[in-house]
């Protein structure tokens, strides 16, 4: 990862604590800088930083559809290798994480084969994690 360059990207949330839990424990990101309307977390080696809102201020969710799926049009996420993405359902199944989107394959057998989950921080903040079976095809048309 370290020949690309890195994203950054600041998000509403909520709820400081419930987020850091969220983001540390499940996900496994370490925190950075912070104060008591920030978070900055190393989210698979990319910096997202959680910034406190009003409830009401948090960002109505729109979706839109995919294979059928109301994918949320506004959410982020890591692309993983593949075992790694396979790691990670696991791990959330087990932690009782409500998928929005349960993981699935999508375009198997073809170019740009890939798994993809979707689920929610807990202020809603939708996240899409993926996996290419051939991470040379991320791009494919």
């Amino acid at each position: 990862m370290s020949d690309y360059p890195r994203f950054h990207l600041a998000f509403p949330v909520t709820d400081l604590e419930a987020t850091r839990k969220f983001y540390c424990n499940l996900l496994g990101c370490k925190t950075g800088r912070e104060s008591d309307q920030w978070i900055d977390f190393d989210f698979f080696g990319h910096q997202v930083v959680a910034h406190l809102v009003a409830p009401e201020d948090h960002p109505a969710v729109k979706t839109n559809k995919v294979d059928g799926h109301a994918v949320p049009s506004s959410h982020f996420g890591p692309i993983l290798e593949w075992q790694d993405f396979h790691d990670l359902a696991e791990s959330l199944q087990a932690a009782k994480v409500s998928f929005i989107i349960e993981p699935y394959i999508r375009f198997e057998n073809q170019p740009g084969e890939q798994a993809t989950m979707f689920f929610q921080d807990p202020s809603g903040n939708s996240i899409e994690v993926k996996s290419f079976r051939d991470m040379g095809m991320l791009f494919a048309k």
